[in-house]
């Protein structure tokens, strides 16, 4: 029996190596990965050149430029033209190599900045987005439509994913340049290190936020994909067809950060500083899209955080310095 072959795009990313390590498991797929310096996907030839000579069945296009609400202020130019980049180049190259089957991961950033809670998949493109990541969330939002054209034009089966905002295994830990919660779980176990009496957290601690663990996100992405064409159709609209992905429960950052510190252990005190960007108010998923397609998420912020601060233990050296 010939084998799937599946070509992820970031494997080596929070997503990409949590799709791979699942697909891992499968006895009728080939995984096909590329490093950056093997593939350059922001290089329109290189990419061309890339499907053509390797026949690839199924995309999952989980590579992307992400950050935290620093980063994303800090280097707008880059979020966006890479971004873009990356998905006009792999979307358009499998189109021209023939290939049918396509998940493209975005972000929960794609809807307004007051959208009402929870989030549905139709409030996409209704009102203005949040200031702070507005240039990657126009990238996100370009990838679906990308999609979508592709479908109406040229027939394939190219389909989009939402996540909330993620965490787990393989995530960036930068002191600067991360998200939320690999940001606060280094700076929880620094200080519990040094036996400090604080840990500062950016803004007032209000916001609602919603958390996914990584590899519930690729399980949903699994199982979006190999959804058959009927069903994924019959529960989108050819101009509407992402899929929101998320647990449908949130917390505000307080309490995040107040299980966090049980998770690590710190004993402290934890400070908010006000005069940090809070971000969006609210972002809560309405999953019951994904729901009554028969997915589900399996880990609550607790366990999945747990896990975390297990693997970032194991790892520590790499984020030291």
């Amino acid at each position: 029996m010939s084998k799937k072959r599946i070509f992820v795009a970031g494997h080596r990313g929070m997503v990409g190596s949590a799709i791979c390590r699942l697909l891992q498991t499968r006895n009728d797929i080939e995984l096909v990965l590329r490093t950056h310096s093997e593939l350059d996907l922001t290089s329109q030839s290189d990419v061309k050149e890339f499907f053509l000579t390797n026949k690839i069945d199924e995309v999952y296009l989980a590579a992307a430029k992400v950050g935290g609400i620093h980063a994303n202020n800090t280097y707008p130019a880059e979020f966006i033209y890479e971004n873009l980049m990356i998905e006009c180049n792999i979307i358009h190259s499998a189109h021209l190599a023939g290939v049918q089957n396509l998940l493209f991961l975005g972000s929960s950033c794609i809807y307004p900045k007051l959208a009402a809670q929870p989030m549905k998949e139709s409030t996409l493109l209704t009102d203005v987005l949040e200031p702070t990541n507005e240039p990657y969330a126009i990238a996100k939002i370009a990838g679906i439509k990308l999609c979508e054209s592709y479908n109406r034009q040229y027939k394939h089966d190219y389909r989009s994913v939402m996540p909330t905002n993620l965490y787990g295994i393989n995530d960036n830990f930068h002191p600067e340049n991360s998200h939320v919660i690999p940001a606060l779980m280094r700076r929880f176990h620094e200080a519990k290190e040094i036996n400090a009496g604080e840990v500062v957290v950016w803004g007032s601690g209000n916001p609602m936020r919603e958390f996914l663990y990584v590899d519930d996100m690729a399980a949903a992405s699994i199982h979006v994909m190999e959804l058959n064409s009927e069903t994924y159709q019959n529960n989108t609209q050819p101009m509407l067809s992402h899929i929101n992905v998320g647990t449908g429960v949130d917390c505000t950052i307080r309490e995040m950060a107040e299980t966090m510190a049980e998770v690590v252990g710190f004993n402290g005190e934890i400070v908010f500083d006000a005069s940090k960007p809070d971000g969006t108010p609210r972002k809560l998923m309405d999953v019951n899209r994904l729901n009554s397609l028969g997915w589900k998420h399996k880990f609550d912020l607790k366990s999945g955080l747990t896990l975390t601060y297990s693997w970032f233990l194991d790892n520590l050296n790499s984020y030291r310095g």
